[in-house]
């Protein structure tokens, strides 16, 4: 099988632009670490496009290093025409993850990733929380500033619906201060507004396919406030064992109430002192994916791969859960 696996902003998606650091570094790392999962796996050839700013990493792959926008288009279309299989990492803002996958399927490629529909679900903050309640499961409001928003003793948040990570997020400490934050945003700009929840950051790494899910790990997300703004450091895969059980049994009434989701997935929750509240939900792997290979003992793109088959492991199946840690060098970064 030859794999097209495409990152998108060390991929060439950012060429006429400047490349962030800490979106750059985070992209990085979980290429790197798909592309040498995918290698060990038997029968596999790779492919992939670089932003020839960046170094081009040691690994035996096949790169098209892309200096200008119309390296870009030619190394897309010869990636895609040579591909069997395409597996996107893009960000959700923009449409972006919805247009790869659109454009994977209508050339007739495997797309390794959760189809369209599940990323136009999952990739609007709104919508993913909407479904989400409608079955049962606890979440973090979430608003729309014309939106009756009912009282709060505490802060808010406001964010990009569409965001990825903690980029655009901004903490506000009340409703005045959140009104006022709100009308400095650029206009057409489609923003939301959540309470502050106080709790441990936890996510979720999910094996999902058609509503069924098997949780691969666990995480504790470390995130610091800076500036009235989140900021990720890193996270601890399979750093976050109390309640497993509640975890596991959360992650599988997500995917069964988003049951387009495929392949793996991330989930977003808050862990409170009461309850588990689901944050976000991320039709994609997410940076925790780095070290899933190490905690669990297993590799995870084959896992995928397996799931051509309508092989999911049995829900019974018990991982190793060695505690990895994933440091972000650039955390915080313009």
């Amino acid at each position: 099988m030859r794999v097209f696996v495409f990152e998108y902003i060390t991929g060439g998606g950012m060429l006429n632009s400047p490349l962030p650091p800490s979106l750059a570094e985070e992209g990085d790392i979980m290429l790197r670490a798909l592309i040498s999962d995918l290698a060990e796996i038997t029968g596999i050839e790779i492919h992939t496009t670089r932003d020839a700013r960046l170094s081009r990493p040691d690994l035996p792959i096949e790169f098209h290093m892309l200096h200008d926008l119309e390296d870009f288009a030619m190394a897309w279309q010869e990636c895609m025409e040579n591909a069997d299989a395409v597996w996107p990492i893009a960000p959700e803002f923009s449409n972006v993850l919805e247009h790869i996958s659109e454009t994977v399927i209508s050339h007739g490629k495997l797309l390794l990733n959760s189809p369209p529909q599940a990323v136009h679900t999952a990739s609007s903050k709104l919508m993913t929380s909407s479904c989400l309640m409608e079955s049962g499961i606890c979440v973090v409001p979430t608003y729309r500033y014309e939106d009756r928003i009912p009282d709060h003793p505490g802060s808010w948040v406001i964010k990009p619906d569409d965001g990825v990570g903690c980029h655009g997020t901004r903490i506000c400490r009340d409703r005045d201060d959140l009104y006022q934050q709100f009308e400095s945003l650029p206009a057409g700009s489609e923003y939301v507004i959540q309470p502050f929840v106080h709790g441990t950051p936890t996510s979720l790494n999910i094996l999902a396919r058609k509503g069924e899910a098997f949780v691969l790990s666990v995480n504790h997300q470390r995130i610091a406030v800076t500036d009235n703004r989140f900021v990720l450091l890193g996270c601890v895969v399979n750093g976050h064992l109390n309640k497993r059980a509640s975890f596991h049994r959360l992650g599988r009434e997500v995917v069964a109430a988003l049951p387009d989701l495929w392949g793996i997935i991330g989930v977003d929750i808050i862990d409170t002192e009461k309850e588990l509240q689901v944050l976000e939900v991320n039709p994609r792997i997410t940076t925790s994916y780095v070290g899933l290979k190490e905690s669990t003992g297993m590799n995870p793109a084959s896992m995928v791969l397996d799931l051509l088959n309508d092989r999911l492991p049995l829900p019974d199946q018990m991982l190793q859960a060695s505690v990895v840690d994933v440091n972000l060098e650039y955390a915080g970064a313009a």
